[in-house]
């Protein structure tokens, strides 16, 4: 599976940054330009001064005309195309015309050689440094557009999961809200007062999703908050209910996407409702090592209803967990005679 590499490793990497950033565009230029400088002066001369530097200099621009003519012409233009005859062609030429123009220049001081040397020794230094040159800057540009390609597939991969993560969330606000004002509903015609706190403590609950689950992550101890007036609402509705939340660890500070529980629990809730015997609910949170635990543990009635919906809540969860946590978290589910288990932890 393709895996772009991430921001912060690319940030990390200095040598990285120095290929690939805008920032340090000049140092890359600075760089090569020291390069050919530097091979130039140690290459052994051929000429007397002054012509050996007119020589030099004209090699100097040869060489920088045709690495930056491959880097911003040919490599764009042809090999970024696929057009790679094409590319051979006009690089060729290029090289052929290079030679040639020095050959040209080279003739009006051939008097002028040092004893014993020939112009090949300085033809060889240009045709190894033109050849260093395209090929680095050819990797180069090669590299920098598949850098461009891994940075546009992430973020449209982001986009992509950001967009199903609030479709989901969008999906358990109007799950959640159903079933409170369908209990509501019921109790409006058994006991109106009891309607009436649930329909306070709606409000409440209501305005949390409003306002926090919009954000992208939201403080642990808000979302612990937010279950328990959940899990009030609920006895309320249900005088043979009880539950307990037990809280360890720093809790203080850990942040969390936003209902990220919820599902859990109101399956819980859902399921656990036993018309001959008292039924519980307890949750456990528990931060430690830069991992949260968390555990909702429900009993099940005598004779289990036969559910009629098909999940939506846990198979939101379940894809939420994946789109948040991809490698970082690990679910279990113990359905057993008596109660229903759910374990939960998360790297943070």
């Amino acid at each position: 599976m393709y895996k772009p590499i991430h921001k912060k490793t690319m940030d990390a990497n200095w040598m990285l940054q120095l290929v690939i950033s805008e920032k340090y565009r000049f140092q890359r230029h600075l760089l090569l330009i020291a390069f050919c400088i530097l091979v130039l002066y140690y290459s052994p001369a051929d000429y007397v001064e002054p012509f050996e530097t007119y020589n030099r200099l004209v090699i100097f621009f040869e060489i920088i005309l045709l690495a930056y003519g491959n880097m911003y012409f040919f490599v764009p233009k042809f090999l970024f195309r696929n057009k790679y005859l094409s590319y051979g062609l006009f690089l060729l030429s290029g090289m052929v015309l290079s030679y040639y123009a020095h050959e040209v220049f080279a003739d009006s001081f051939e008097r002028d050689l040092l004893p014993n040397e020939d112009d090949d020794i300085n033809f060889f230094t240009f045709s190894f440094m033109t050849l260093v040159l395209i090929v680095a800057s050819a990797a180069v540009k090669f590299f920098q557009r598949w850098i461009s390609d891994a940075r546009l597939i992430h973020d449209l991969e982001l986009a992509n999961a950001n967009g199903e993560l609030e479709q989901l969330k969008n999906q358990i606000n109007p799950h959640f809200l159903f079933n409170m004002l369908n209990n509501a509903n019921v109790l409006i015609e058994d006991d109106p007062k009891k309607a009436s706190q649930v329909l306070v403590k709606l409000s409440d609950l209501l305005r949390y999703q409003l306002y926090d689950s919009s954000r992208e992550k939201v403080l642990l101890t808000s979302e612990i908050h937010f279950l328990e007036d959940f899990l009030n609402l609920e006895k309320v509705r249900r005088d043979n209910f009880n539950f307990l939340i037990s809280k360890e660890g720093e809790l203080s500070g850990v942040q969390v996407p936003p209902l990220l529980f919820i599902s859990f629990v109101e399956n819980a809730v859902k399921h656990n409702n036993d018309a001959a015997k008292l039924s519980y609910l307890n949750l456990y949170f528990d931060v430690c090592d830069d991992e949260l635990f968390f555990k909702c543990v429900n009993s099940k009635p005598a004779l289990k209803a036969v559910s009629k919906s098909g999940g939506l809540g846990l198979a939101n969860i379940k894809r939420r967990l994946e789109l948040l946590f991809p490698s970082s978290h690990d679910l279990i589910i113990e359905d057993n005679l008596e109660t229903y288990c759910v374990t939960l932890t998360l790297k943070l």
